[in-house]
């Protein structure tokens, strides 16, 4: 597959064996059975490699199956309002609050605006750019409509758990406790232990379309669960 041919196609269940082994693609499965194929991206040192989603290059089917998968699953907590990690979860967000039948949503942005206000900033990094200093910023505007509403936080993928935690601590800083958390894909369990050093309440607050796990090596670009 060439890499613009990924993300764009819901196969039926049962198209691609799930066991394994891998080479090229990751069948993600949704709860319904039906699959995405996912690149498979190597980790430093070549041992590991993690099925990777970038989910504002997903066909429109595919992100309004992604919506339609989480939307249900959040609504079982009740969310007022969504509120979106930039900058692939807002493409999710949008479309998880549309699913909800909700009128808007709130994005959290990383490009400071001249009225923005660094008291409602914290630091920003993810796996994808682990190495760009960055702050995540709400909108004082944007305030009314978060403060003291269910909230619901959402990101396209949670993988090292840093992007989510960092959203986590914004929400804190702004005394807002978000009643669940959503995302696409949970990539491997790595984001386990950095979510609950900040706070055991929030894993149970995750939900997601789907998980994939992290792959080893087996050899000339195959890969086992």
């Amino acid at each position: 597959m060439q890499p613009h041919d990924f993300w764009q196609e819901i196969h039926e269940p049962g198209t691609f064996d799930r066991g394994g082994p891998y080479s090229g693609f990751f069948p993600a499965e949704l709860d319904d059975g039906r699959q995405i194929r996912l690149p498979i991206r190597p980790l430093a040192g070549g041992e590991n490699a993690l099925a990777s989603l970038i989910v504002n290059q997903a066909g429109f089917d595919v992100q309004d199956a992604l919506a339609a998968d989480l939307a249900p699953k959040l609504a079982a907590f009740r969310p007022e309002v969504i509120v979106g990690l930039p900058t692939l979860g807002l493409t999710l967000a949008a479309a998880v609050a549309r699913a909800l039948g909700h009128s808007r949503y709130v994005p959290l942005g990383t490009s400071r605006k001249f009225w923005y206000e660094d008291a409602l900033s914290v630091p920003l990094s993810s796996i994808t750019t682990p190495e760009q200093a960055k702050r995540l910023y709400v909108d004082p505007r944007m305030l009314p409509l978060i403060k003291g509403r269910r909230v619901a936080l959402i990101d396209d993928v949670i993988s090292s758990g840093t992007s989510i935690v960092a959203g986590l601590s914004l929400m804190t800083a702004l005394e807002i406790e978000p009643v669940v958390i959503g995302a696409a894909m949970l990539q491997s369990e790595r984001w386990h232990d950095r979510l609950d050093a900040a706070g055991d309440q929030w894993r149970p607050r995750v939900v997601s379309a789907f998980r994939t796990p992290l792959l080893k090596t087996a050899g000339d670009g195959v890969w086992t669960a």
